[in-house]
């Protein structure tokens, strides 16, 4: 930052202007803006989510109006419009506000109604034909999967002659897989394995790991219009969890895997290298487990605050003998090594907060259904 020009003092030029108040761009001007919109949220009786502290709940004559903050982009749910037009305009009273009326786009993500049959659609349609476009597979050959089994990546693949580092210099490697990263973090579960497995190589790409991104890139291009639908449902969280053994081939560590649901519609995911070594797939279930019942209590937590519903979340598994281990605290030969915060998982069960449950095989053909918007 500069001294502005005509606040120079004759005999005084090193000195420069004390700052009173935050400015827009400053290091803490952030977190005084959160501190300001805070206050008045407070101030007109909304309360803070204790699980989420960009998330606001107030509640008149028995019914909800919730807030949601990103930044200075904000998005507000309510049964009633009156409801709506009141805080909006306690907001433009206080804030300097742009009114974008009913919303159809929130940070890259296309919100789809159908009133008639109550149904919601959460896409990036626009965005990933941007990308596509920005890195020339706008006119690839689509494929049906995110990624197939003959990708068999590995550090081994890495460039290491200078041909493959030459080719890779002129790879946008980085950028391409933040953009895929960003859909998949959005809206794109059915991405998360693949781009667990393409982002492990970012600081040494090989040639196939730029193929496996290719591969990707034309999955999207034959679903650039796939999307999440939400509906109406009584039906409360539930989650799905599974773990693919020793699948790294370069540290043997194991995959988590889980998703959580309301409704049938994913609404929480991740794909992730566990970070020990597991001995055996008890063993990396059980790990598996345990990291998604970190986040169930996270969301059972917020579930509970949003809709007055606290619920016990049933977990699906497909090992018998990991269920098992959540629910017997007794230490075995074969699992006394098992570091004791996967252990936090017994608690939670024994707190009737997570009830593990055996997915079967009929039933593990569920992992999420891909929908497409209505044109």
């Amino acid at each position: 930052m500069d001294q502005p020009e005509g606040f120079v003092v004759p005999g005084k030029e090193d000195y420069v202007c004390k700052l009173k108040r935050s400015l827009y761009g400053l290091k803490q001007s952030p977190r005084q803006w959160y501190k300001r919109f805070d206050s008045f949220m407070l101030s007109h009786g909304f309360k803070r989510s204790e699980f989420d502290s960009c998330v606001y709940i107030k509640f008149v004559n028995g019914s909800p109006i919730y807030l949601l903050l990103y930044v200075d982009d904000m998005l507000i749910a309510a049964k009633s419009k009156e409801q709506i037009t009141t805080l909006k305009k306690q907001l433009s009273s206080e804030f300097d506000m742009k009114n974008l009326g009913a919303a159809k786009k929130i940070l890259g993500m296309e919100i789809t109604r159908d009133r008639n049959s109550g149904l919601l659609f959460l896409s990036q349609q626009s965005y990933i034909k941007k990308v596509l476009q920005r890195f020339n597979m706008h006119d690839a050959k689509p494929v049906s999967t995110p990624i197939v089994s003959h990708f068999k990546l590995s550090a081994l693949q890495c460039a290491s002659t200078d041909e493959d580092v030459e080719y890779m210099s002129r790879v946008p490697y980085s950028s391409d897989v933040g953009s895929l990263m960003y859909a998949m973090v959005c809206s794109r579960p059915d991405l998360s394995h693949a781009m667990s497995l393409v982002s492990r190589y970012m600081a040494n790409p090989g040639k196939e790991h730029w193929k496996a991104v290719q591969w990707i890139f034309r999955y999207l291009r034959g679903t650039a219009d796939a999307c999440l639908k939400f509906g109406r449902t009584d039906k409360g969280l539930v989650g799905y969890v599974d773990s693919d053994f020793a699948a790294d081939l370069d540290k043997r560590r194991s995959l988590t895997d889980y998703v959580f649901t309301i409704g049938s519609c994913a609404m929480s995911w991740k794909a992730t290298l566990q970070p020990v070594v597991a001995q055996s797939t008890t063993e990396a279930e059980y790990m598996a487990i345990a990291e998604a019942c970190k986040e169930s209590v996270w969301l059972k937590g917020l579930f509970a605050e949003l809709c007055g519903v606290d619920s016990c979340i049933n977990l699906f598994c497909d090992s018998q003998s990991a269920i098992c281990l959540t629910k017997d605290q007794m230490f075995h030969e074969r699992t006394k090594h098992i570091d004791i915060k996967y252990h936090y998982v017994c608690d939670v069960v024994a707190q009737g907060k997570l009830k593990p449950k055996r997915l079967f095989g009929a039933e593990s053909v569920f992992v999420f259904v891909v929908f497409r918007v209505k044109d």
